[in-house]
C-alpha cells in the first residue's frame, strides 16, 4: 500500500470496496449502497489509485477481481465486522432504551409480512432510539452479508442456507390453501377430484427466498394437470392477492395465509395432498454470536416467534 496515500482511506471506502468486491457489478453495487453507477466508478478509480492495481477489469458483462482484489476480501469483512461491533464489545452490555443501533435484517417478502410487525412494534416498545431495516434476500450473498455485518439476522425457510452459519429454529409451519370467500366451489375443494379440476396459482420455487418450497411446488404441480394451472409466480403474496381476485386456488404458508386472510376476504382449506413442513429458522454469523446486541435481538426473535406455528 504506498504510504503517501494511507491518510486518505476511509472505513467507508472499504465497504465500498467489499460490496463491488462481492458483487462483480457496479449496477449493483449502486443498487445495494443505494449510490449511482457514476459515483461507484469514481470511487473505484480512486481505490485504483490508492490500491496500485485495477482491483475489478470487466469481462463481458461482469467484472471479475484481480488476484490482488479477490485477496482482500476477507481481511475487508473482517475489518468491516470488527468496527461494526466495536461500540458494544467495549462495555459488553446492551441497554435498548438507550441504544441508538440498527438492526438489519434479511427476509422474503412472507417474512415482511409475519416478522416486521411484530418485530418493530417490541423494538418499539423497547428503546426509542432503536432502528429496524429490512433486507430483500439475495441468496448470492447470504453469507457475505451477515459476514459483513450488513446484516445481523436472516429469518425464514431458506434450505440452502451455509452449514457454517449459526442457526435457531423457530417453528414448523404447514400449507394451507385458499380461495377468495364467494368462491363458487370453496366447500368442495378440500375433495381431492375438486381440487384437481381447480385452476391453481402455483408459487414457484427460487434461489432467492423460496428454496425450502420446492418440494411443495412439486406436490401441487403432481396433484394438478397443466391445463389447470391459472398462473405460476414467484411471490406468495402476489398469489394471494390473484386469488382474492380470481376463481383460482393459491397454496401458501400457513401462519400467512391465516395472517393475511380477513384483510384480503379469503377462505382457507387444507389441502388434500401431503405437502411438506416448513422449517422456519433464524441465521446469524458466528462472529456477531457474543455480540450483547445482537444476542439480545435473537432473543427478542424467539421470544416473538418461536414455536408460534
Amino acid at each position: 500500500m504506498p504510504q503517501s496515500n494511507e491518510s486518505d482511506l476511509k472505513l467507508r471506502d472499504l465497504r465500498v470496496l467489499e460490496v463491488m468486491l462481492t458483487e462483480g457489478s457496479l449496477t449493483r453495487a449502486a443498487t445495494r449502497l443505494n449510490t449511482t453507477q457514476p459515483s461507484l466508478s469514481k470511487a473505484l478509480a480512486r481505490l485504483r489509485t490508492h490500491f496500485e492495481d485495477p482491483l475489478l477489469v470487466r469481462d463481458g458483462q461482469i467484472m471479475r477481481p484481480t488476484p490482488k482484489g479477490a485477496g482482500m476480501l476477507a481481511p475487508i469483512r473482517e475489518l468491516l465486522g470488527a468496527a461494526n461491533g466495536i461500540g458494544n464489545a467495549a462495555n459488553g452490555r446492551f441497554d435498548p432504551a438507550s441504544s441508538h443501533r440498527k438492526f438489519r435484517l434479511i427476509v422474503s417478502d412472507v417474512g415482511m409480512v409475519l416478522f416486521l410487525p411484530t418485530l418493530t412494534a417490541r423494538l418499539a416498545a423497547s428503546g426509542a432510539k432503536l432502528k429496524l431495516e429490512a433486507i430483500p434476500l439475495d441468496s448470492h450473498n447470504f453469507e457475505a452479508r451477515l459476514a459483513s455485518g450488513e446484516a445481523d439476522l436472516a429469518l425464514g425457510a431458506y434450505a440452502k442456507a451455509p452449514q457454517d452459519l449459526r442457526r435457531q429454529q423457530l417453528y414448523a409451519d404447514s400449507y394451507l390453501s385458499v380461495v377468495r370467500r364467494d368462491h363458487p366451489r370453496k366447500r368442495h375443494l378440500g375433495r381431492i377430484a375438486e381440487f384437481r379440476s381447480a385452476q391453481h396459482i402455483v408459487v414457484t420455487a427460487s434461489e432467492t427466498g423460496h428454496s425450502a418450497h420446492r418440494t411443495a411446488q412439486e406436490v401441487i404441480e403432481g396433484a394438478v394437470a397443466t391445463y389447470h394451472v391459472l398462473l405460476r409466480l414467484p411471490s406468495f403474496i402476489a398469489a394471494a392477492l390473484v386469488a382474492a381476485e380470481t376463481d383460482g386456488v393459491a397454496t401458501l404458508p400457513a401462519n400467512l395465509a391465516m395472517s393475511i386472510k380477513d384483510r384480503l376476504q379469503l377462505a382457507t382449506f387444507q389441502p388434500p395432498v401431503k405437502m411438506p413442513l416448513i422449517a422456519v429458522t433464524q441465521y446469524w454469523h458466528a462472529r456477531y454470536h457474543l455480540d450483547p446486541g445482537h444476542r439480545w435481538l435473537r432473543q427478542a426473535c424467539f421470544g416473538l416467534f418461536g414455536g408460534s406455528a
